[in-house]
């Protein structure tokens, strides 16, 4: 079984930078990038550059695969800053060493967080974490666990922090997360967060050799302060979300609980 230690903590101190073609990624070297795609905000980082490619990168949909790889990568699209919101995003099929979360970091304090949703490859990412207890969220029961980083990457560069994790006991490819359950238990253990900043949903693999791939993510939450793109979730019975649609789309009832912006075309 491949462990994952804690002490690969997210590479957070990204660079931005411009893809001149969005919808065919790749990197190589060791890779710190950031920025915005259709209104999403992304992180690209990996220290073996050379063993990952990131492809079609577009419209909060991204694919990932890694071949040889020796370090540690993790790949994202989300917002910038994150806050207390419903993410919903479902997942491909994955091979290989690899886990999917929301992950994000606050300042003052300075926190590392993770809400983690999909796991493959034998990863177990609770290892060297304290445990602190469960909370129930999205009609899952999640394991809460935090740890102490010292003198590692972070934000605001090399650093001492703490990370914050929650662990869905029973992994699925589509999720629905409702970040504000996980900051408000959190809280309620002592675990407090300060001022937002990124916050996406990440593929992350470890700091070991191996092949693998993510068939895909799909952020299907909108941007930040826009309205909702061509299939995305844009109503529900429990949706916090935007019910607003893009131009030439409008907002469609599926059923009680999920509603699609859909061509008016």
């Amino acid at each position: 079984m491949i462990l994952l230690s804690v002490i690969f903590s997210l590479w957070a101190f990204t660079v931005a930078a411009a893809f001149v073609n969005p919808t065919n990624i790749a990197r190589s070297g060791s890779t710190n990038s950031s920025g915005v795609l259709f209104g999403y905000y992304y992180s690209i980082i990996a220290d073996d550059g050379d063993a990952v490619t990131v492809a079609d990168m577009e419209d909060g949909f991204y694919t990932i695969q890694w071949t040889d790889n020796t370090g540690h990568f993790a790949v994202g699209v989300g917002y910038n800053p994150g806050s207390a919101q419903t993410i919903s995003f479902s997942i491909g099929a994955g091979e290989g060493s690899s886990y999917v979360s929301v992950y994000g970091w606050t300042t003052d304090p300075l926190i590392e967080y993770r809400i983690v949703e999909q796991i493959y490859g034998g990863v177990d990412p609770s290892i060297g974490l304290t445990w602190k207890g469960n909370l129930t969220s999205d009609g899952s029961v999640y394991d809460v666990y935090e740890a102490k980083i010292v003198d590692a990457p972070s934000i605001v560069g090399v650093a001492n922090f703490t990370q914050y994790w929650s662990i869905r006991q029973d992994i699925r490819n589509y999720a629905v997360v409702t970040t504000g359950n996980h900051f408000a238990g959190w809280a309620a253990a002592g675990m407090q967060l300060g001022a937002f900043g990124y916050q996406i949903v990440a593929t992350e693999g470890p700091n070991s050799s191996n092949n693998g791939s993510v068939a895909f993510v799909q952020v299907e939450s909108a941007p930040a302060g826009s309205c909702a793109q061509e299939y995305a979730q844009c109503g529900g019975q429990t949706w916090t979300g935007t019910t607003c649609c893009v131009s030439n789309t409008t907002c469609v009832v599926d059923n009680a609980y999920f509603s699609t912006c859909l061509s008016d075309l």
